[in-house]
């Protein structure tokens, strides 16, 4: 089973680029943050990031998402974001890491779930805010590097996927794992 990672700035696109691979039948496995976001602002957290478990909330829920999509079928998964995004997310609130978190590193690397070729979604040059993204272009780049030097500081290989038509963006991650196209269907 070959588990890849696809993580980048905040609203780079990385979301449509998973839904297409779904479409051509992949597993994706989606992000937590933006669930458990989601569900703290249904219930009355308007900045859910602000709590102290909330680190350790989006590794459990990446967790739990791991161990459910081990025994779906396929060769290849495609991961929205990871556990080592949830570190650098950490890092970019000034939260400490909680013993979950860093539990589910060490578990990832010793199990090595993931593959050390990470795809990074690149900024298209401005993000769009939403109820979960609230940031700013010059912050999402801050958060990139943080995001960049969490994944190469624990021996990553970030590749990146250039901004561009999501079609073109597709290819480029199909042609960089030289991935075989479920459904037949054309990454163009």
């Amino acid at each position: 089973m070959k588990r890849y990672i696809l993580t980048g700035t905040p609203g780079a696109g990385k979301t449509a680029i998973l839904r297409w691979l779904e479409l051509d039948g992949y597993t994706v496995v989606d992000e937590a943050a933006t669930d458990v976001i989601a569900l703290r602002q249904a219930q009355g957290d308007d900045e859910p990031w602000t709590s102290p478990s909330f680190v350790a909330d989006i590794a459990a829920l990446q967790r739990r998402r791991q161990e459910r999509a081990a025994a779906l079928p396929g060769d290849v998964q495609f991961y929205d974001r990871s556990p080592i995004c949830t570190y650098a997310l950490a890092t970019y609130l000034g939260h400490p890491v909680p013993p979950a978190l860093t539990r589910e590193l060490e578990r990832a690397a010793a199990e090595r779930i993931y593959d050390r070729t990470v795809l990074f979604v690149c900024s298209p040059g401005f993000v769009t805010p939403t109820a979960a993204r609230r940031i700013t272009y010059e912050e999402a780049l801050r958060f990139e590097r943080i995001h960049r030097d969490a994944y190469t500081s624990l021996g990553y290989e970030c590749v990146p996927i250039p901004p561009g038509p999501l079609a073109d963006r597709v290819a480029a991650v199909k042609e960089r794992l030289g991935t075989a196209l479920p459904g037949g269907r054309p990454a163009g």
